[in-house]
């Protein structure tokens, strides 16, 4: 897989929601949207009240009494918005037994700091819930209600064929008005590998969905569950998990057992530069994730030393959690956006440690844009040549102060150079600004890159602290970079790395001051509009 540097340092260079099918889910708590643009079949009879003589509700018009909404108050880490302090996010889902227990999506629940229902739209009474058990990878949880008779839901025992009628019932956008839309199944067994949830299949229909329907019931024509609806997309198809695939996993959780899940509230996310991972929005106290030290707002990049989510799905993720036991120790390693570091730990094991760190530039006291800082936009790029046009690249508009001749090496001259910073002498001087040293020579060719790379480690391992070697491919160049971090006191990297074209014919050598994100992309531009058109040394 081709390495570059941005995707070798750091597994993603900006956080940015990868466009799937969207989970019906809502963010939606204050002033209620408009409900399903699906026509909505009226319910003929009123909300019972829950009872002592309750039981499982046997027409479609009772499938009411016995949905509930679901509030899931907490804060969670939008990998668009950033933290969301005290955020409501609102779901649906059905009562199972008159105890309370009721069925519903993990990701309308995992992670919150409390669970708010109102049952059968009745708004004049709130009930308290917790959950009893999670699946992450099947999307599903138990959550038990505060109280009991409560109305409950039947399974179905039709099978779910193209052409049969379903009901879609619940809580859509927010809204605390039921709805309930019709369709058809469409699909018996359409692909369940998706972003938030891993099973063999899932129930394809057209009774109309919205954020909120999450964890609602799909009902038949005679009020019995046929599925779990959990998500729907633009062209208007909408999912379900069907009975078949809860059966695998609802006696554990009516037993209190998670199955498939370390805790996490969260999203496989596949990236422009290639990079994957779990985004992780929330963690529950007390799970896994949570001992071993994962936070809302990581990205779990490692399961077991498996990249997850290559494929912008859980599947993997999931399948390496089903291949193990709830106790076994697994190696975990996440990256964390808000302070630039990586770290390893162990489930079930070792809590996570830092393992390396990239400079976010937050703390370089530079503006956004002005070249001094990693916050702000992506640079632009100005060509910049060698005298004769010999060689060439691209190098960041706002590194200025450039500066073209021969390379000199151990009082030789061995190739040409070109250098561009804010501010060259001071990044001759230091690592306090950023800047890149970029050559080519046809003389060291034939030498070995670690030798290269090894002659100079100890000189910068005096300033900085040598992090790692790694290998580099990318832009018809391979060969290997060293990384150094936290040089001379600040949270900014230099690296050093020596590349060859597929032909050997010359080696290339670059040296950088990274102080944010954009300066390792800005390394990669220089590589890939390098040009080398003349003789060289």
């Amino acid at each position: 897989m081709p390495r570059r540097l941005m995707t070798a340092l750091r597994p993603l260079a900006a956080i940015a929601v990868v466009a799937t099918v969207a989970a019906a889910c809502s963010g939606a708590s204050s002033t209620p949207a408009p409900s399903s643009s699906a026509t909505p079949v009226a319910s003929a009879s009123a909300t019972p009240a829950p009872s002592a003589s309750s039981a499982v509700v046997g027409t479609l018009d009772a499938v009411k009494s016995a949905t509930i909404q679901i509030e899931a108050d907490g804060s969670f880490v939008d990998p668009s918005q950033g933290q969301l302090l005290n955020t409501a996010g609102r779901g649906s889902g059905f009562i199972l037994s008159p105890d309370g227990t009721a069925l519903t999506n993990n990701h309308v629940v995992t992670g919150a700091a409390l669970l708010k229902v109102w049952v059968g739209g009745d708004r004049a009474k709130t009930y308290n819930a917790k959950v009893v058990a999670t699946s992450e990878c099947s999307d599903l949880a138990v959550i038990k209600i505060d109280g009991a008779g409560f109305p409950s839901i039947g399974w179905a025992s039709d099978t779910p064929n193209p052409g049969i009628d379903v009901y879609a019932a619940g809580f859509p956008l927010g809204d605390p008005e039921y709805t309930l839309t019709r369709g058809i199944i469409s699909k018996a067994k359409a692909d369940g590998e998706t972003s938030w949830a891993s099973v063999d299949s899932v129930i394809e229909h057209d009774a109309a969905i919205n954020p909120g329907n999450s964890g609602g019931p799909l009902v038949t024509k005679d009020g019995a569950v046929i599925g779990v609806n959990y998500a729907g997309n633009d062209a208007r198809q909408s999912f379900a998990i069907g009975k078949a695939e809860v059966d695998k996993v609802l006696p554990k959780l009516l037993a209190g057992t998670d199955v498939n899940s370390i805790g996490v509230n969260g999203e496989a996310m596949k990236f422009d530069d290639g990079s994957s991972g779990i985004w992780v929005s929330s963690v529950a106290s007390g799970s896994p994730a949570d001992k071993v030290g994962i936070k809302g707002g990581d990205l779990l990049t490692k399961l077991e030393g498996l990249v997850v989510a290559t494929d912008g799905t859980m599947a993997d993720y999931c399948d390496i959690l089903r291949s193990h036991g709830a106790g076994d120790v697994l190696a975990v390693e996440v990256f964390r956006p808000s302070s630039g570091e990586t770290l390893e730990g162990r489930l079930n094991g070792t809590p996570l440690a830092v393992v390396a760190t990239v400079a976010t530039g937050g703390d370089q006291g530079g503006q956004a844009g002005d070249g001094t800082s990693g916050a702000g936009a992506d640079y632009t790029y100005t060509l910049v040549s060698t005298d004769g046009d010999a060689m060439s690249t691209e190098m960041p508009a706002p590194w200025t102060d450039t500066r073209t001749g021969d390379w000199t090496r151990n009082d030789e001259t061995v190739g040409i150079r070109i250098g561009a910073s804010t501010d060259y002498q001071k990044w001759i001087d230091g690592y306090t600004v950023p800047g890149a040293f970029l050559a080519a020579s046809s003389r060291l060719a034939g030498e070995d890159i670690d030798a290269l790379l090894d002659a100079d480690k100890p000189t910068f391992a005096k300033a900085c602290t040598y992090d790692s070697r790694k290998d580099f491919d990318a832009s018809g160049y391979v060969g290997k970079f060293d990384l150094f971090t936290d040089c001379d006191g600040t949270k900014n990297a230099f690296v050093e790395l020596a590349v060859k074209p597929a032909d050997g014919s010359y080696l290339v050598f670059l040296q950088l001051v990274a102080t944010g994100d954009r300066d390792f992309t800005a390394a990669d531009h220089m590589i890939e509009a390098l040009q080398v058109k003349g003789l060289l040394p």
